[in-house]
């Protein structure tokens, strides 16, 4: 097929030109969107009386059986054709005769494929609400069923207060809801209609952009002609919020990473998701959570790809953006396919709650209980601190656990000390006693939980 280009030019392109310009390899994936922009399109053509409604009709119909025949397989993109546009196009014109070619009336490429482009975004940040919304309660279950099961709470990874491993589950629910309200605050800027905007400056025709709007479910068209065709701020912002879901992935997948290896034994990855090693028959490698971390920098350098493509591109539109597409799609699948596997992870993983607990014994994460123990007495807190600070002290001297120490021994170091401490130091009754909003004991759990299900 002809280019949709060319009446004026006298040469042909050189054909490194065309390979270094062409985009079909990338932007086939679009092809059911731009159907169903194009449908849209034709329907306001002949209901504005642009086009005959014989002629409209025919389109539409046209684009329905290619439609149909790209996804039975019987029609197949050319690998060397200049983009999707041209290939649909090309397909309409066999099917249906020269009057496909009416189909671009009153629109450019660079309006098109900007519409493609959000209509594709905004399914897929339907999938990703989905699959974010699978996780949290994968979660929220597993937190349930772990409110007493206790481990070290860290800071700069040394342990610092026992916590729930429901407590520390639901710290990911809550970043994955956040991840899920930027997105779902993303679709009111996705979801503005390009079409119609032509090549930069509108067009001529009497064209009803609130109607083709309307078809696509759009919630309005965009208002800035040369704005709506060089925009793609809705790429930078989804990509953003795709590093920030990989980021909160890569944490947790750090997590499993440290929590499966022998000296922790706090987690038990399944078979389904680890390989082993070619030549050491013991090795069970974490490869899943290893490649979510490691793959979440690539959706950091798609992000910074498109800042960068967009940095100083003057109105309106530039080839440039024919990039954004390699970096959105980048984006899309690594951050979509990390967060099935995270769930997949999970799913399948099991927790030892019993070396969790004893990793707990003599680790003086219990310490704080005794300098709250004496503030709630009336001592100031900063001399509170000091006495925990010297029961730590002759712990270590005496190789003794905080939970083992008796009456008569924390007397000899403060005399404030009664008997009432002694129930107060065990490694339960510390994550127990937090029962602050947020905090990790039971009952601020369970309020969380409640939280949570209304939230999900």
């Amino acid at each position: 097929m002809a280019k949709l280009w060319g009446g004026a030019f006298e040469k042909e392109t050189d054909k490194q030109v065309e390979i270094f310009t062409a985009s079909m390899a990338v932007d086939e994936r679009l092809w059911e969107v731009d159907i169903a922009g194009s449908i849209a399109h034709a329907t306001m053509l002949g209901g504005e009386g642009i086009l005959p409604s014989a002629e409209a009709e025919a389109i539409i119909a046209g684009l329905q059986k290619v439609g149909e025949g790209v996804r039975s397989g019987k029609l197949v993109f050319n690998p060397d054709a200049e983009d999707v546009h041209s290939e649909i196009e090309r397909f309409l014109t066999d099917e249906i005769g020269p009057v496909a070619g009416k189909l671009h009336t009153a629109r450019s490429r660079n309006d098109q494929v900007a519409t493609d482009t959000r209509l594709y975004l905004r399914s897929k940040i339907v999938e990703f609400n989905r699959e974010l919304k699978l996780t949290q309660e994968w979660l929220l279950s597993a937190a349930k069923k772990e409110k007493e099961t206790i481990l070290p709470g860290m800071t700069h990874l040394q342990h610092a207060q026992p916590v729930s491993l429901a407590h520390h589950l639901l710290a990911y629910f809550w970043m994955f809801s956040r991840d899920r309200e930027r997105l779902a605050d993303l679709v009111k800027r996705v979801n503005r209609m390009p079409l119609g905007s032509a090549a930069l400056a509108g067009t001529p025709f009497p064209i009803n952009r609130q109607k083709t709007a309307k078809l696509l479910g759009f919630d309005a068209p965009t208002e800035n002609s040369l704005d709506a065709v060089s925009d793609r701020d809705y790429v930078v912002e989804f990509l953003s919020a795709a590093s920030l879901i990989m980021m909160h992935l890569s944490r947790f997948s750090e997590e499993l990473i440290i929590w499966s290896t022998p000296e922790f034994g706090y987690v038990k990855l399944d078979d389904s998701v680890t390989t082993g090693s070619s030549i050491m028959p013991q090795k069970k490698n974490p490869d899943v959570a290893e490649l979510i971390r490691g793959k979440t920098g690539r959706v950091y350098g798609s992000l910074m790809g498109a800042l960068t493509m967009l940095k100083a591109l003057p109105l309106s539109y530039n080839r440039d953006l024919q990039e954004d597409k390699t970096f959105l799609f980048e984006g899309v699948d690594t951050a979509l396919s990390s967060v099935r596997l995270m769930r997949l992870m999970l799913s399948t993983a099991k927790f030892n709650s019993d070396r969790m607990k004893a990793s707990l014994k003599g680790d003086f994460s219990n310490a704080t209980e005794i300098a709250d123990y004496l503030a709630a007495k009336g001592m100031p807190f900063r001399q509170a601190h000091e006495v925990s600070g010297r029961t730590v002290k002759f712990c270590i001297e005496n190789k003794k656990a905080i939970e083992d120490l008796t009456l008569t021994e924390l007397r000899s170091i403060h005399a404030d000390f009664g008997s009432e401490v002694l129930p107060l130091l065990s490694h339960f009754s510390a994550m127990k006693a937090r029962k602050s909003e947020g905090g990790t004991g039971v009952e601020a759990v369970e309020r969380q939980i409640t939280l949570a299900e209304q939230s999900v």
